[in-house]
């Protein structure tokens, strides 16, 4: 993995130095920047560009929610992460609903952190049996389907059927007997011929389309 700039967003200082010291255990993340607030992210975006945003939800001033939503809309390549105690499955749903791409709790160890950080970084984060059903069911309200969702290649639903099941590129790869950068390459364009933004919206739709079923969904990874 190339070298990750992280901007660290949270309004508590020892959350800060925390989180500082957690990234500081893989040489692969580097910290350029700490800021206390959503509007403060927004500013040190446009002018630093991090590749990944730790982003705490509740905060003084504008919250994360809100600046994530923001964020995504004017650079949609920064991934954003968000940071919290609290485990509600509202903050999550709303949270992937703004564009973020994952979702952390302040008190998982520092190993999980770093091996689901690297993930995320690398476009490989498979969602858990259960998180994935209950965020199928909030997305569950009917979708306008994709003009253009008839001109996928064979390769390329088979590829989907692989990551809607759970496995990871480097898995899907591997079974298919291709390099795990072309599932990659595959993957972006499925992403773009669909009009869907993550693996999340990939999952339903392949379900929808009946291509896998709910016990293809992996398990913890």
């Amino acid at each position: 993995m190339n070298r990750c700039r992280v901007l660290v967003v949270d309004d508590h200082k020892h959350a800060q130095e925390a989180i500082c010291d957690i990234l500081s255990l893989d040489p692969s993340f580097e910290v350029v920047g700490v800021v206390s607030d959503g509007a403060a992210a927004i500013s040190f975006t446009e002018q630093w560009m991090p590749d990944l945003i730790l982003m705490d939800i509740r905060m003084s001033g504008m919250g994360g929610l809100e600046a994530t939503g923001r964020i995504k809309m004017s650079y949609p390549y920064v991934k954003i992460v968000i940071i919290t105690v609290s485990d509600d499955i509202a903050y999550l749903l709303e949270a992937l609903k703004q564009g973020a791409q994952g979702y952390l709790l302040k008190n998982l160890a520092p190993s999980t952190w770093i091996e689901y950080l690297r993930a995320i970084v690398s476009e490989e984060a498979p969602l858990s049996r259960e998180l994935a059903f209950q965020i199928l069911k909030e997305f569950s309200a009917p979708a306008a389907e994709p003009e253009s969702g008839d001109t996928l290649t064979g390769r390329e639903r088979e590829i989907l059927r692989q990551v809607a099941s759970g496995l990871t590129n480097r898995e899907a790869a591997e079974v298919l007997g291709i390099s795990e950068h072309t599932v990659k390459n595959h993957l972006k364009n499925i992403l773009q011929k669909l009009q869907l933004q993550n693996r999340v919206q990939l999952t339903r739709y392949a379900m929808e389309k009946g291509w896998v079923g709910r016990d293809g969904f992996g398990g913890e990874r």
